[in-house]
């Protein structure tokens, strides 16, 4: 029995070259990011290791599926069409996201500032949903948007609820810095996750964004583990820290009660 791709094959003694041609071209797939959008056939062979013959073809496959698609000026590749559609059909099909809607929208007209829904995905937070503050000055915020957990309230949030152990594996992959009022070290966002549950939710005063605020409260399943966020955030000289202060306890009561229609639904038993 061996392991490949994260799933067992009992009786299998080697990757079959069927199996190895998909994880291949979602290695490919899986190169393109917020930083690095568009990527040449050169630049994926390299961060591979794949020589550049065995790339072409798997990306000649993947434009024509349109997982990809190359600027015939630049001979540049991105992620294609496909993916965007696919995007679309989990986000309509997600429970997460249709139960949560309403709170969204309560929450942006009581307070009138950006409300975003997300998950933690390996060591982003990923937004699912975002309502946009009715202000002319207000965050910008999209979709599918990824942001750093330990700088954000969203990701603090869900860090706050999970093991040290899995926090520490999650940062060890690294704390770039994105502003100086963000945690340095692991043992700064330690405290600051200890802070956000005796609180029980989580601020961000600046640390993703100079002049960007945001308080955020995780929704949990029925054993307490997190599923998601949800976060009100904006500019600092309106969601003051004496502001969210006040919110937070608001924010709390629309996770809880967001995971209270998720278990009448089924979701995350």
């Amino acid at each position: 029995m061996i392991r490949a791709a994260g799933c067992y094959y009992p009786g299998v003694t080697s990757v079959s070259e069927p199996i190895r041609a998909v994880e291949r071209a979602l290695d490919i797939l899986l190169c393109f990011s917020r930083q690095t959008p568009q990527l040449s056939m050169t630049q994926i062979a390299e961060r591979l290791g794949m020589n550049k013959s065995a790339v072409h073809r798997h990306l000649a496959t993947l434009e024509r599926m349109r997982f990809v698609q190359r600027d015939p000026v630049t001979g540049m590749y991105q992620l294609g069409i496909r993916l965007l559609q696919m995007a679309y059909l989990t986000l309509e099909g997600s429970d997460l996201r249709r139960v949560a809607a309403p709170f969204l929208r309560s929450l942006c007209d009581e307070y009138r500032e950006t409300v975003d829904l997300a998950v933690l995905d390996d060591t982003d937070v990923v937004f699912l949903d975002v309502v946009e503050s009715p202000q002319r000055v207000r965050l910008a915020a999209a979709i599918g948007q990824r942001l750093p957990a330990y700088a954000t309230a969203a990701g603090k949030a869900i860090l706050a609820l999970m093991p040290e152990a899995t926090v520490r594996r999650i940062l060890a992959h690294g704390m770039p810095a994105t502003t100086e009022h963000a945690a340095r070290s692991p043992e700064a966002l330690l405290a600051d996750l200890r802070l956000t549950r005796e609180r029980g939710f989580a601020l961000a005063e600046q640390e993703y964004e100079e002049g960007i605020n945001a308080v955020a409260a995780a929704i949990v399943d029925p054993n307490e583990q997190p599923l998601a966020s949800i976060s009100v955030a904006g500019p600092t000289y309106r969601l003051t820290r004496e502001r969210m202060i006040e919110i937070g306890p608001h924010v709390v009561a629309a996770a809880r009660a967001i995971a209270r229609e998720l278990e009448l639904v089924g979701v995350g038993r």
